[in-house]
């Protein structure tokens, strides 16, 4: 088994920290291998980023990654950079607040930015896209999502971070047994 993500978005986002609960979900919790690389341009805030978390049950030998299997676009700049890039059936999972889809094939449209907001922080909507990305890629189990959660995010930030991980969870298995928000684009 070997699963590659990307994660796209802009400087702001939690990009860079939602590779890193995912990938030390991964290897910290799960016992499965990880790998974590992170980029990002010049701009603190506002610039293209990206993580990508190579998960697999073997040795990862090369980290970078050529054809995901998983996007997770949370820009239109990382959606457009990156869609034409993900395996024929791979999985897309975008904030159709933030991306408007153009390519066809498997995509799960997840408003992320909607549900952090109503949970009152915009700023968690990178949490509950992992909350939503769990379910779906079934590699990972959700306690260990929560424990890298709880190790990774600021002092003070744990509940309302497993709030938005939850509804994020919840979203992506109501998703994943209606398999209503994936459908395919008609361009």
């Amino acid at each position: 088994m070997k699963l590659e993500i990307v994660i796209a978005g802009f400087g702001g986002q939690g990009i860079i920290k939602a590779g890193l609960i995912v990938g030390s979900a991964a290897s910290l919790f799960t016992g499965l291998n990880a790998c974590f690389v992170r980029s990002y341009g010049p701009e603190a805030r506002g610039g293209a980023c990206k993580a990508e978390v190579i998960i697999s049950d073997e040795e990862i030998d090369y980290p970078k990654i050529e054809k995901p299997d998983v996007l997770v676009a949370m820009s239109q700049e990382g959606y457009e950079k990156y869609v034409e890039k993900v395996k024929e059936k791979g999985l897309i999972i975008l904030d159709p607040d933030l991306v408007e889809p153009f390519k066809p094939g498997r995509i799960y449209k997840v408003p992320a930015t909607r549900i952090a907001e109503k949970l009152g922080k915009k700023i968690v909507a990178n949490v509950v896209m992992i909350g939503a990305l769990t379910p779906l890629i079934k590699v990972l189990k959700p306690e260990d999502v929560e424990n890298s959660l709880v190790r990774n995010v600021p002092p003070g930030t744990e509940k309302l971070n497993l709030k938005a991980f939850r509804e994020g969870y919840e979203y992506g298995k109501i998703s994943l047994k209606q398999k209503e928000p994936v459908r395919r684009i008609n361009c």
